[in-house]
């Protein structure tokens, strides 16, 4: 009977103390860094839940809001019909557009107001005027005297088409970092960038505007400039410690920035009416997205601001010199959009003026740092946001203008080649072994380009796409060397002269030209079933 129940408890005690063996010896063999970690990981998930709670709650009380806005009037029996029309026209009015910033005091006859032109008789100017308008177009290659007539505030035209102005945009957009280079800039002019992009942003998406000077000399942008920014609100003065050039100084901006998107803007440029909401509303769809505006042209004399028709939109490319240039926007690009105000693909960018999600910019390793002034760097993101998964667009409701200068007033190094050793660079990284039909452009005269190591690198562990794949998918209608049915002269056999494309392509005249037999202007490229393509 002893023994029975001694066998009984035996049973019961030893289950029980398994248990408690494993319990405490699961506990003991749980380090302490397990333990934070696993604590870490579960405030992180509450953190986000939290945020995703306040968000939700965030846009609940915006969409209430916008309801109580839209609230259709209730019918009045209690005052006469002409009240309640007067009543109606009152409140259609209030619905309008919301004033963003206090109104500034203009004359509409001012020079250059809603873009129009101002022409100057340079031979009628007195000899002190003579020589302030000779020296404008010196140090900038505009026409800086008409600049300086025209106010920093200066009104625009609406030249968006009237489709763009129903478009709703995606709500909300993320926060903008504007980032603006500038080097020896005219005052006037880059006054006018800056507050063409305060003036015509939403505060609440437009988050800050950072001013880069790329070791400026002028004495007008050292403590004049530095005064005027202090007293500007949410705009910032970065100053390089020696001349960077476009690339890195570029860099420079975007490493202060806290936006979630950055936008690239030229030191001499006009944002229009409703420029921002189009140019980041595909990022706010998707991160992976790079956009780039409709750039306008502002003439280089009169400052006049042309604008073009969405119909009329061009897309960028790229000759085999690595040189960009633009091109109609193909027929299956434009079968593919539903609206006219859909962005539209484009293979490459002209670099200027773009936006880029923050992330996804250090993500592809913003700008390659060995790249000197400028030159090569639109076409390496171009290439990069297509071949690493991402989307290049054009935005046909955004608006910019820009002055393009016939020539560079800057000073450039002259013991290199800076767009050569660019553009080999990019050759090198990106282009496979499409760059041999650049180096044959070039004699093969590679110079130093310097170690690209390091962004193969990247390439290689971002796990981008072949060259071959960027050709045949975004951008097939570029024609193939290689695919040629004839390569090389066009020789006169009565005297030493070839056919030469004089540096430009698609539709200029050509040149007859002494032979040099070194390629280059003179390599005409043949396609099957046509007979003309200069290259």
């Amino acid at each position: 009977m002893f023994r029975r129940r001694l066998t009984v408890k035996v049973l019961i005690l030893v289950p029980i103390i398994w248990i408690l063996v494993t319990f405490f010896v699961g506990i003991s063999d749980r380090s302490p860094n397990q333990s934070k970690s696993e604590e870490a990981k579960i405030q992180k998930l509450v953190d986000e839940n939290k945020h995703l709670i306040a968000e939700a709650a965030r846009r609940h009380q915006e969409e209430r809001k916008r309801k109580l806005e839209h609230e259709e009037l209730k019918d009045d029996n209690d005052h006469p019909e002409e009240e309640r029309l007067k009543a109606q026209e009152q409140q259609q009015e209030k619905a309008g557009p919301i004033q963003i910033h206090a109104p500034i005091e203009r004359n509409p006859n001012a020079p250059g107001e809603l873009g129009k032109p101002v022409h100057i008789d340079k031979n009628k100017l007195s000899p002190e005027e003579r020589i302030k308008y000779d020296e404008g177009w010196k140090n900038n290659a505009f026409n800086q005297y008409v600049s300086d007539m025209i106010s920093i505030h200066r009104s625009l035209a609406d030249i968006r088409d009237p489709a763009c102005k129903s478009v709703k945009w995606y709500d909300p957009l993320p926060s903008t970092s504007v980032i603006i280079i500038f080097h020896n800039e005219a005052w006037s002019v880059l006054l006018r960038t800056i507050h063409s992009v305060i003036d015509r942003s939403d505060p609440n998406i437009l988050k800050e505007v950072i001013v880069v000077d790329d070791f400026s000399d002028f004495p007008h942008l050292k403590q004049p400039l530095q005064e005027y920014i202090d007293n500007t609100p949410n705009v910032r003065l970065v100053r390089t410690k020696k001349r960077e050039g476009l690339i890195r100084a570029r860099l420079e901006g975007a490493a202060v920035a806290s936006g979630e998107v950055l936008v690239f803007l030229d030191s001499h440029c006009e944002c229009a009416e409703g420029w921002l909401e189009p140019l980041i509303d595909p990022i706010a769809r998707n991160p992976n997205v790079s956009t780039v505006p409709l750039i306008e042209i502002i003439d280089d004399n009169t400052f006049q601001l042309y604008s073009t028709p969405i119909e009329s939109v061009q897309v960028g490319g790229f000759d085999w010199n690595l040189i960009f240039d633009w091109h109609p926007v193909p027929r299956y690009e434009m079968d593919r959009r539903k609206h006219k105000t859909d962005p539209i693909r484009s293979p490459t960018m002209a670099g200027g003026l773009f936006a880029i999600n923050r992330k996804y910019f250090e993500m592809l390793g913003s700008y390659d740092p060995g790249m000197d002034i400028w030159g090569g760097e639109n076409l390496e993101i171009s290439f990069k946001v297509w071949m690493c998964g991402g989307e290049l667009v054009c935005t046909p409701c955004s608006h910019v203008g820009h002055i393009f200068r016939k020539r560079s007033p800057y000073k450039w190094p002259s013991n290199v080649n800076v767009v050569r050793k660019n553009t080999v660079r990019l050759a090198e990284v990106w282009l496979d072994d499409y760059k041999n039909y650049y180096y044959e452009r070039i004699q093969n005269d590679l110079g130093d380009f310097g170690d690209v190591s390091e962004r193969k690198k990247l390439r290689e562990n971002l796990q981008c796409k072949s060259f071959d794949w960027f050709l045949k998918n975004i951008y097939p209608e570029q024609f193939i060397p290689g695919e040629s049915l004839f390569y090389g002269e066009i020789r006169s056999q009565a005297e030493s002269q070839c056919l030469d494309s004089n540096g430009d392509t698609l539709g200029k005249a050509i040149i007859g030209y002494v032979c040099h037999g070194q390629g280059g202007n003179q390599v005409k490229n043949e396609k099957k079933n046509e007979n003309k393509n200069f290259l």
